[in-house]
């Protein structure tokens, strides 16, 4: 069903003007993704005609833009990429790890996002394999799933980076599997340490560099002696690291992810009004607890679009990263030690519960099956109905 209010409405609104106020200050990526949105489901993407197989009732189902910044378009993603890592689960309990940047090296990232984002992956995924792999703490070879967000709930600029970490390792000799305790993975201080150490490093490499590049009120940390004083209260401050207990079984980590591996800044769900001159929508304040986190804001229209163009990722750039036993090319060989180890079997490779690529809802009217009957291109409207046919509906899945 169709939200009341979306992202798309306010971007077809008010993105022309947007952009002519903008004009010069707006990448190319950021342009595409204002066009992709405004286009998405409309006749600017093509579509086709359906009919009912039974009662004969129409239905026009206009293309998608699958853009992944699309707020629509990430539910069916979501899916496809959660049916192939359905396979990876082990039955062990797994973690939920957050590392997330300080204001100071956010606001860095700001005009560095693709350089940043990329060391905020690398860094967070050795600290957790160094302390993983550490006799001392866990002494074992462990997989990640690493997620980037860029956003708040207010959609302001927080990089931070979600993992999913299962509750154990391949021993260095890939002899066993070594269990972490029931609700403990690693010890969060260690980690931020680590991170923090590894991070700073990198970071004054790449200024040294020349790679990193300021503007505006920024300009000034182009030259090394400011930069090193911009970072010099990080240094000495705790670097959030923060580890939720463990998910009850399997199914609460794929919930999970669907949650979280293709949100976008904000979903049209939690929309409440869009007057042309101001956009008002739910947040949560972390700073507040119990019915006091949910909140509401109202934004003028030009800045929740500045806000929403904030998360915009630089093209290519991947989002979703998989480290350790996880790793792209040593992932199928690590899991079949791994369940190995564990004792249990591999999942077969003929069960699926994924929908068919041409899934269609059924007929509104009286649940028939519907059959496409025309295709039509971009920018085409699709004919009208044969003289004497069944009255006609029509309708954006």
């Amino acid at each position: 069903m169709r939200a009341s209010i979306e992202v798309a409405d306010i971007f077809r609104s008010a993105g022309s003007g947007y952009r002519l106020a903008h004009a010069g200050h707006l990448s190319l990526q950021q342009l595409r993704v204002m066009s992709a949105i405004e286009h998405c489901r409309t006749a600017a993407l093509g579509g086709h005609v359906e009919a009912c197989e039974d009662c004969g009732q129409r239905r026009i189902a206009y293309n998608s833009c699958r853009n992944r910044h699309c707020p629509k378009c990430q539910g069916a993603a979501a899916r496809t990429w959660l049916a192939e890592r359905e396979a990876d689960l082990l039955p062990v309990g797994y973690f939920h790890v957050v590392f997330t940047l300080p204001a100071e090296v956010a606001d860095v990232a700001f005009h560095n996002k693709a350089l940043i984002y990329d060391l905020l992956f690398k860094a967070t995924s050795e600290t957790m394999l160094t302390i993983a792999a550490d006799p001392k703490h866990l002494g074992a070879r462990i997989g990640i799933t690493a997620v980037l967000h860029t956003w708040g709930s207010a959609m302001t600029h927080h990089p931070h980076v979600h993992m999913i970490v299962p509750g154990g390792g391949i021993a260095p000799d890939g002899s066993r599997w070594i269990s972490s305790r029931p609700a403990f993975l690693l010890p969060v201080r260690v980690l931020g340490k680590l991170f923090r150490r590894l991070f700073l490093t990198r970071l004054v490499a790449l200024h040294d560099a020349g790679r990193l590049a300021f503007f505006g009120s920024a300009a000034h940390l182009a030259d090394r002696r400011a930069f090193l004083r911009h970072l010099k209260p990080v240094r000495s401050k705790r670097w959030v690291v923060y580890a939720k207990p463990p998910f009850a079984g399997p199914e609460a980590v794929l919930a999970y992810l669907s949650r979280y591996t293709h949100r976008v800044a904000i979903s049209n769900r939690r929309l409440i009004r869009f007057d042309e001159a101001e956009v008002t929508f739910r947040y949560k304040d972390y700073r507040r607890d119990g019915a006091d986190r949910q909140q509401i804001m109202t934004l003028a229209t030009d800045e929740f679009i500045r806000r929403f163009l904030l998360h915009i990722l630089p093209r290519g750039f991947h989002r979703i990263r998989h480290y350790g036993l996880l790793a792209g090319g040593s992932r199928k060989g690590s899991l079949a030690r791994a369940r190995e180890l564990l004792n249990v079997a591999a999942p077969s490779e003929n069960d699926t519960t994924d929908e068919p690529d041409n899934f269609r809802p059924p007929c509104p009217c009286c649940g028939g099956r519907m059959i496409v009957i025309e295709v039509f291109e971009r920018w085409r409207q699709p004919r009208g109905p044969p003289h004497g046919s069944p009255s006609t509906g029509s309708s954006t899945p």
